[in-house]
Protein backbone atom coordinates (compact mmCIF):
# COMPACT_ATOMS: atom_id res chain seq x y z
CA UNK A 1 0.00 0.00 0.00
CA UNK A 2 1.30 3.45 -0.83
CA UNK A 3 2.59 5.60 2.00
CA UNK A 4 1.75 8.97 0.53
CA UNK A 5 -1.22 11.16 1.36
CA UNK A 6 -2.83 12.77 -1.63
CA UNK A 7 -3.79 16.45 -1.44
CA UNK A 8 -3.20 16.78 2.31
CA UNK A 9 -4.66 19.58 4.32
CA UNK A 10 -2.19 21.85 6.09
CA UNK A 11 -1.14 20.57 9.48
CA UNK A 12 -2.45 22.51 12.47
CA UNK A 13 -0.61 25.79 12.85
CA UNK A 14 0.12 26.02 9.09
CA UNK A 15 -2.52 28.31 7.66
CA UNK A 16 -3.53 28.59 4.03
CA UNK A 17 -2.66 26.35 1.10
CA UNK A 18 1.14 26.26 0.98
CA UNK A 19 1.41 23.07 -1.05
CA UNK A 20 5.19 23.47 -1.43
CA UNK A 21 5.60 23.31 2.32
CA UNK A 22 3.30 20.30 2.66
CA UNK A 23 5.25 18.32 0.07
CA UNK A 24 8.34 18.62 2.25
CA UNK A 25 6.54 17.61 5.43
CA UNK A 26 7.34 14.14 6.74
CA UNK A 27 4.79 11.38 6.29
CA UNK A 28 4.23 11.30 10.06
CA UNK A 29 3.49 15.02 10.29
CA UNK A 30 1.21 14.86 7.27
CA UNK A 31 -0.86 12.01 8.71
CA UNK A 32 -1.02 13.68 12.12
CA UNK A 33 -2.15 16.93 10.50
CA UNK A 34 -4.84 15.20 8.44
CA UNK A 35 -6.25 13.26 11.38
CA UNK A 36 -6.13 16.34 13.60
CA UNK A 37 -8.09 18.33 11.02
CA UNK A 38 -10.66 15.52 10.74
CA UNK A 39 -11.16 15.61 14.51
CA UNK A 40 -11.37 19.42 14.64
CA UNK A 41 -13.88 19.63 11.78
CA UNK A 42 -15.98 16.77 13.15
CA UNK A 43 -15.35 14.23 10.38
CA UNK A 44 -14.15 12.04 13.26
CA UNK A 45 -16.60 12.81 16.06
CA UNK A 46 -15.95 12.38 19.79
CA UNK A 47 -16.23 8.74 20.73
CA UNK A 48 -15.49 7.50 17.20
CA UNK A 49 -13.41 4.31 17.05
CA UNK A 50 -10.31 4.77 14.91
CA UNK A 51 -10.18 1.66 12.72
CA UNK A 52 -6.66 1.48 11.34
CA UNK A 53 -7.68 -0.54 8.30
CA UNK A 54 -10.45 1.82 7.24
CA UNK A 55 -8.43 4.97 7.94
CA UNK A 56 -5.38 3.56 6.20
CA UNK A 57 -7.44 2.83 3.09
CA UNK A 58 -9.05 6.27 3.20
CA UNK A 59 -5.75 8.12 3.57
CA UNK A 60 -3.67 5.81 1.40
CA UNK A 61 -1.16 4.90 4.10
CA UNK A 62 -0.03 1.68 5.76
CA UNK A 63 -0.85 0.78 9.35
CA UNK A 64 2.58 1.44 10.88
CA UNK A 65 2.80 5.22 10.24
CA UNK A 66 -0.93 5.54 10.93
CA UNK A 67 -0.55 3.81 14.30
CA UNK A 68 2.32 6.15 15.22
CA UNK A 69 0.23 9.17 14.24
CA UNK A 70 -2.66 7.96 16.42
CA UNK A 71 -0.28 7.53 19.36
CA UNK A 72 0.98 11.08 18.84
CA UNK A 73 -2.58 12.45 18.87
CA UNK A 74 -3.14 10.52 22.09
CA UNK A 75 -0.16 12.37 23.60
CA UNK A 76 -1.89 15.64 22.62
CA UNK A 77 -5.07 14.54 24.37
CA UNK A 78 -7.21 14.35 21.22
CA UNK A 79 -7.32 10.54 21.11
CA UNK A 80 -7.84 8.03 23.88
CA UNK A 81 -6.06 4.65 23.82
CA UNK A 82 -8.21 2.01 25.52
CA UNK A 83 -6.63 -1.39 26.33
CA UNK A 84 -8.20 -4.24 24.31
CA UNK A 85 -10.48 -1.76 22.51
CA UNK A 86 -8.09 0.34 20.47
CA UNK A 87 -8.19 4.10 19.91
CA UNK A 88 -11.15 6.47 19.98
CA UNK A 89 -11.54 10.21 19.53
CA UNK A 90 -11.52 11.60 23.04
CA UNK A 91 -14.84 12.81 24.39
CA UNK A 92 -14.91 15.60 26.97
CA UNK A 93 -18.02 16.18 29.06
CA UNK A 94 -19.44 19.61 29.82
CA UNK A 95 -17.61 19.91 33.14
CA UNK A 96 -14.28 18.95 31.53
CA UNK A 97 -14.70 21.66 28.90
CA UNK A 98 -15.89 24.29 31.38
CA UNK A 99 -13.02 23.57 33.76
CA UNK A 100 -10.41 23.80 30.99
CA UNK A 101 -11.88 27.04 29.65
CA UNK A 102 -11.82 28.56 33.16
CA UNK A 103 -8.12 27.75 33.50
CA UNK A 104 -7.14 28.86 30.00
CA UNK A 105 -9.10 32.09 30.54
CA UNK A 106 -7.03 32.89 33.61
CA UNK A 107 -3.80 31.95 31.83
CA UNK A 108 -4.57 34.27 28.93
CA UNK A 109 -5.60 37.07 31.28
CA UNK A 110 -2.09 36.90 32.77
CA UNK A 111 -0.49 36.44 29.35
CA UNK A 112 -2.20 39.52 27.96
CA UNK A 113 -0.82 41.73 30.70
CA UNK A 114 2.68 40.27 30.50
CA UNK A 115 2.74 40.36 26.68
CA UNK A 116 2.21 44.11 26.68
CA UNK A 117 5.05 44.54 29.17
CA UNK A 118 7.59 42.08 27.74
CA UNK A 119 6.63 41.61 24.09
CA UNK A 120 9.05 42.85 21.45
CA UNK A 121 7.96 45.14 18.64
CA UNK A 122 8.78 42.34 16.20
CA UNK A 123 6.66 39.88 18.15
CA UNK A 124 3.70 42.23 18.22
CA UNK A 125 4.10 42.85 14.48
CA UNK A 126 3.97 39.07 13.92
CA UNK A 127 0.66 38.92 15.78
CA UNK A 128 -0.65 41.74 13.56
CA UNK A 129 0.32 39.78 10.42
CA UNK A 130 -1.43 36.69 11.72
CA UNK A 131 -4.49 38.79 12.57
CA UNK A 132 -4.62 40.32 9.09
CA UNK A 133 -4.27 36.87 7.49
CA UNK A 134 -7.04 35.56 9.78
CA UNK A 135 -9.33 38.38 8.68
CA UNK A 136 -8.72 37.44 5.04
CA UNK A 137 -9.78 33.86 5.83
CA UNK A 138 -12.86 35.20 7.65
CA UNK A 139 -13.90 37.24 4.62
CA UNK A 140 -13.33 34.17 2.43
CA UNK A 141 -15.46 32.01 4.73
CA UNK A 142 -12.63 29.51 5.27
CA UNK A 143 -13.35 28.32 8.81
CA UNK A 144 -10.52 25.84 9.22
CA UNK A 145 -7.78 28.21 8.02
CA UNK A 146 -9.37 31.00 10.11
CA UNK A 147 -9.39 28.75 13.16
CA UNK A 148 -5.72 27.82 12.78
CA UNK A 149 -4.67 31.45 12.54
CA UNK A 150 -6.93 32.24 15.48
CA UNK A 151 -5.13 29.65 17.59
CA UNK A 152 -1.76 30.92 16.35
CA UNK A 153 -2.65 34.40 17.60
CA UNK A 154 -3.52 33.13 21.07
CA UNK A 155 -0.31 31.11 21.15
CA UNK A 156 1.80 34.07 20.04
CA UNK A 157 0.31 36.34 22.69
CA UNK A 158 1.16 33.77 25.35
CA UNK A 159 4.70 33.44 23.95
CA UNK A 160 5.10 37.24 24.08
CA UNK A 161 4.66 36.99 27.85
CA UNK A 162 8.14 35.46 28.04
CA UNK A 163 6.91 32.99 30.67
CA UNK A 164 7.80 29.45 29.59
CA UNK A 165 5.80 27.77 32.38
CA UNK A 166 2.71 29.68 31.34
CA UNK A 167 3.26 28.77 27.69
CA UNK A 168 3.70 25.08 28.53
CA UNK A 169 0.46 24.77 30.52
CA UNK A 170 -1.46 26.85 27.97
CA UNK A 171 -0.27 24.69 25.07
CA UNK A 172 -1.53 21.51 26.71
CA UNK A 173 -4.99 22.92 27.37
CA UNK A 174 -5.26 24.55 23.97
CA UNK A 175 -4.52 21.21 22.31
CA UNK A 176 -7.36 19.49 24.16
CA UNK A 177 -9.80 22.29 23.37
CA UNK A 178 -9.24 22.31 19.62
CA UNK A 179 -12.60 20.84 18.62
CA UNK A 180 -14.44 22.96 21.20
CA UNK A 181 -12.81 26.20 20.05
CA UNK A 182 -13.61 25.32 16.44
CA UNK A 183 -17.35 24.78 17.03
CA UNK A 184 -17.49 28.06 18.95
CA UNK A 185 -17.42 29.76 15.53
CA UNK A 186 -20.39 27.85 14.11
CA UNK A 187 -23.04 30.25 12.87
CA UNK A 188 -22.54 33.68 11.33
CA UNK A 189 -23.48 35.60 14.48
CA UNK A 190 -21.10 33.70 16.79
CA UNK A 191 -18.28 33.95 14.26
CA UNK A 192 -18.76 37.70 13.77
CA UNK A 193 -18.76 38.24 17.55
CA UNK A 194 -15.50 36.32 17.94
CA UNK A 195 -13.93 38.34 15.12
CA UNK A 196 -14.96 41.62 16.77
CA UNK A 197 -13.27 40.51 19.98
CA UNK A 198 -10.08 39.68 18.07
CA UNK A 199 -10.08 43.13 16.52
CA UNK A 200 -10.25 44.61 20.02
CA UNK A 201 -7.34 42.37 21.06
CA UNK A 202 -4.95 43.53 18.34
CA UNK A 203 -5.70 47.20 19.07
CA UNK A 204 -4.97 46.73 22.79
CA UNK A 205 -1.80 44.73 22.07
CA UNK A 206 -0.41 47.35 19.68
CA UNK A 207 -1.12 50.05 22.27
CA UNK A 208 0.61 47.84 24.89
CA UNK A 209 -2.44 48.33 27.07
CA UNK A 210 -2.02 45.32 29.34
CA UNK A 211 -5.14 45.78 31.51
CA UNK A 212 -7.31 46.25 28.41
CA UNK A 213 -5.88 43.21 26.63
CA UNK A 214 -6.25 41.08 29.76
CA UNK A 215 -9.90 42.14 30.09
CA UNK A 216 -10.65 41.44 26.42
CA UNK A 217 -9.07 37.98 26.58
CA UNK A 218 -11.01 37.17 29.74
CA UNK A 219 -14.26 38.25 28.10
CA UNK A 220 -13.40 36.37 24.91
CA UNK A 221 -12.81 33.09 26.76
CA UNK A 222 -15.91 33.55 28.91
CA UNK A 223 -18.00 34.01 25.79
CA UNK A 224 -16.35 30.99 24.20
CA UNK A 225 -18.03 28.88 26.90
CA UNK A 226 -21.36 30.62 26.30
CA UNK A 227 -21.07 29.82 22.59
CA UNK A 228 -20.47 26.11 23.10
CA UNK A 229 -22.22 25.13 26.35
CA UNK A 230 -25.46 24.14 24.60
CA UNK A 231 -23.58 22.20 21.91
CA UNK A 232 -21.91 19.73 24.27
Amino acid sequence: MSETVSAPRPSDGAAGSDMGRISRTSLHDTIVGRLRDMIIEGALEPGTRLHEGQLGEQLGVSRTPLREAIKYLASEGLVELIPSRGATVRRFDRKDVHDMLVVIRELEHLAGRLACEAGTDAGIAAVRRAHDAMMERYRAGDRLAYYKLNQEIHTRIVELSGNSALAHVHAGLQMRLKRVRFIAHEGAEKWAAAVAEHEEMIVALEKRDGPALAEILTRHLSRAWERVENML
